[in-house]
C-alpha cells in the first residue's frame, strides 16, 4: 500500500526528532548490565582462541568476527585485506650450564632470529638498563649473549609501558650492531609469575637478525642474581622461529549508517589478532566486544546522525600493519572521531580528548555522561590507540576513554591472557563508558576537528 506523503514526511520527522533527542543517560546505565560483549570475548577466545597475525587462526578469526557482525544487525560487514609477512615462533628453551646449571623459562620476541637446531652456548653479560648497554663498548659484548635487566613498574596509565619498552623493541638491534650472539631480556611486565611475555621488534637498519628472547620476571631475577655472584656465566639457548612468506591479514569493518553522510564517521575500533600465547582476551578480544556491543546499543535506538564504523584491525601486534592499511585506504574520507580499545577490560576512569577548541561544550556534554559511572575529564592531548594512532596522527580528532591498567602488564603478551581474567563487571562499565560516548558524538551537531596540523609521533 502506498502511504500519503503527508504521512511519509510525518514518519520521517518523528525518526529524526527521536535520533537526536536519544536519552544518553538511559542507554549508558542499560549498558552497565550488557552481556553482548562478554558473549563476543567468550565465544572469539573459545571458537577462534589465538590469533597470530597473517596464520590461519587470523583467517578463522575474520570469518568469525564477519559473522558476529552480521548476526548483530551491523551494515555491510566486509573484510578489506592486505598482504604481510609472517613471522612463527619454534623450540624455545634456554639453561645455565655454568656454574649453577639450571633451566630458565623464556618466549622468543617477535622476528626473533634463530639459532641452530643445536642451540647456542655463549657467555652471558649482564646489563641493568637498555643505556647501559648503548653506552658499553662492542668488544665487551661481541660474541656473547647479552642480558638486559630493567625496574619497569606499576601504572594505573600503563605509563611504564613505554618508558622501559625500548629494551624490546630497540634492544635485540643495539646488541646486534655490537657483535652480540644473541638476546634475553626481562620481560616487560609488572607479574612474578613464570610466564614469559613476548612482543613485536623489528630489526634496525644494519642489524643482522639473532635470537632474542624475554625471561619471565622470577627468571630474570634469577639470572641477575646468578650474576652478582662474580663468577662468568654461560647459557645455551635454542630459539627456532622461522619466516614463513607472505601471507593475508586484513580489518573487518561494518557500521550503523548515519541520517547525514557529509557529517562524517565515527570509529570505532579495536585489534581482533593476538600473540599466540594466550587466548588475546585482554588484549584485545575484550577491546572487540566492547566497541561492538556499544555501537549496538547506539544502533538500537534510533539511526544516528554521524554513521558508525567498528573496525576489527588486523596485524596490530606484529607492527600495527591494519592500521597503516586502514590509513591508505580510507584517509580521503571524513573522519569525525576517532576511538580505540585496546588496554584491557578493566574500569575506564578518565576520558582525554584530542578536538578542536570550539569543541568544548561537547567535551563538557561528556563529561556530564561519563561523571556517574566514576569516569573524570582529563586532557586534550589524546594518542588514542595503536590502530586509530597512523590516522589520528593527520590531525583526526580522537577521543580515548582511558583503563586502569593497574594489572594490564601482569598478563599482557603472556600465557595468561585468558577469558577468566575479564571482569565481567567491569567489562560492562566499559560498555556503558563507551555507549554514553558514541551516542553523543554520533549524534551531536557541532564538529569536533579539524585539530590541526599532522603529528609526528
Amino acid at each position: 500500500m502506498r502511504l500519503p506523503v503527508a504521512l511519509l514526511a510525518a514518519t520521517f520527522l518523528a525518526s529524526q526528532a527521536s535520533a537526536q533527542s536519544v536519552d544518553v543517560a538511559a542507554l549508558r546505565d542499560a549498558a552497565l548490565k550488557d552481556e553482548m560483549a562478554w558473549d563476543i570475548t567468550e565465544g572469539l577466545t573459545t571458537e577462534v582462541g589465538q590469533r597470530l597475525a597473517g596464520t590461519e587462526a587470523e583467517a578463522r578469526a575474520r570469518t568469525w568476527a564477519i559473522a558476529k557482525l552480521k548476526a548483530m544487525g551491523f551494515s555491510n560487514p566486509r573484510i578489506e585485506p592486505f598482504d604481510m609477512p609472517v613471522w612463527v615462533r619454534g623450540e624455545e628453551t634456554a639453561e645455565i650450564v655454568a656454574p649453577f646449571p639450571q633451566k630458565l623459562v623464556l618466549a622468543a620476541l617477535g622476528n626473533s632470529g634463530a639459532t641452530p637446531a643445536e642451540g647456542i652456548t655463549a657467555e652471558i653479560i649482564g646489563f641493568s638498563s637498555l643505556s647501559e648497554l648503548e653506552a658499553t663498548d662492542s668488544a665487551k659484548v661481541r660474541g656473547k649473549i647479552v642480558f638486559v635487566d630493567h625496574a619497569m613498574g606499576t601504572t594505573q596509565d600503563g605509563s611504564s609501558y613505554g618508558a622501559f619498552g625500548g629494551a624490546r623493541r630497540k634492544g635485540p638491534s643495539i646488541a646486534s650492531k655490537k657483535g652480540a650472539l644473541a638476546i634475553v631480556i626481562r620481560s616487560i611486565g609488572t607479574d612474578f609469575h613464570r610466564n614469559p611475555h613476548t612482543g613485536v621488534q623489528q630489526w634496525s637498519d644494519g642489524a643482522t637478525p639473532i635470537p632474542a628472547a624475554a625471561l619471565t620476571l622470577p627468571d630474570a631475577e634469577q639470572l641477575k642474581r646468578i650474576l652478582a655472584r662474580g663468577k662468568p656465566v654461560r647459557m645455551k639457548l635454542v630459539l627456532t622461529p622461522r619466516n614463513i612468506g607472505t601471507r593475508q591479514s586484513g580489518n573487518v569493518m561494518a557500521e550503523v549508517p548515519g541520517r547525514d553522510p557529509k557529517a562524517g564517521i565515527v570509529l570505532v575500533g579495536c585489534h581482533l589478532d593476538s600473540w599466540d600465547l594466550g587466548t588475546g582476551a585482554i588484549d584485545d578480544a575484550a577491546g572487540c566486544g566492547i566497541v561492538a556491543a556499544a555501537a549496538k546499543r547506539v544502533m538500537d535506538a534510533g539511526k544516528p546522525l554521524r554513521t558508525i564504523r567498528v573496525v576489527w584491525f588486523g596485524a596490530e601486534e606484529v607492527g600495527i600493519l591494519g592500521g597503516a592499511a586502514y590509513r591508505d585506504a580510507h584517509k580521503g574520507e571524513n573522519h569525525a572521531v576517532l576511538a580505540e580499545s585496546d588496554f584491557g577490560a578493566d574500569r575506564v576512569y578518565r576520558f582525554d580528548t584530542y578536538v578542536n577548541q570550539s569543541a568544548k561544550p561537547v567535551v563538557g556534554r561528556l563529561a556530564e555522561v561519563l561523571a556517574p559511572i566514576g569516569i573524570a575529564k582529563g586532557n586534550n592531548e589524546a594518542r588514542g590507540g595503536s590502530d586509530i594512532g597512523p590516522l589520528a596522527a593527520t590531525g583526526v580528532p580522537v577521543i580515548a576513554l582511558r583503563q586502569d591498567g593497574t594489572r594490564y602488564f601482569d598478563l599482557h603478551h603472556t600465557p595468561d591472557d585468558t577469558l577468566d581474567k575479564v571482569d565481567r563487571s567491569q567489562l560492562a562499565q566499559n560498555v556503558a563508558a563507551w555507549t554514553a560516548m558514541i551516542a553523543t558524538v554520533a549524534n551531536v551537531e557541532s564538529e569536533l576537528g579539524p585539530v590541526g596540523p599532522p603529528r609526528d609521533d
